[in-house]
């Protein structure tokens, strides 16, 4: 009885003399998941990327913040640490993340409307929700 491919079953493999073999790299990237949407991974894990709103503070908040403004310019010389939270906006979509910073005031920058910290960072003062440290208890409580 005769078996399909009974013929051929036992002959050598062929290997061409005129085409190099390819690899089992090249081989294996033929079978590879074609991504028929380049970007389109990236695109839902931006959408699902979470960001804050702005919050709106009220004139009370924003007099306490200037007024603490003011005691980091006056003590300025005795390099106050202090714990800043503020509103980074976000460059991609609406909304932003609330970053806090503990670090030492350089300066307050009148001009720019920032507060330059001994680290290099400047944070814009309307973006400042809120400002602690020591220097403000010992002006309270002293």
């Amino acid at each position: 009885m005769k078996k399909t491919y009974d013929d051929i079953i036992d002959l050598p493999h062929h290997i061409s003399a005129k085409h190099p073999q390819m690899t089992a790299l090249d081989r294996a990237a033929q079978f590879s998941p074609f991504a028929a949407l380049t970007g389109y991974d990236s695109a839902i894990k931006e959408t699902a990327r979470l960001t804050d709103e702005r919050v709106k503070l009220d004139e009370y908040m924003k007099d306490i913040l200037s007024a603490r403004l003011q005691i980091i310019t006056d003590g300025i010389k005795e390099h106050p640490e202090i714990v800043i939270t503020y509103f980074q906006p976000d460059t991609k979509k609406d909304g932003g993340t609330y970053v806090t910073i503990i670090s030492t005031a350089k300066k307050i920058d009148k001009y720019g409307h920032n507060v330059v910290m001994t680290d290099g960072t400047e944070i814009p003062i309307d973006d400042i929700i809120s400002i602690e440290g020591q220097i403000f208890e010992t002006m309270y409580n002293g």
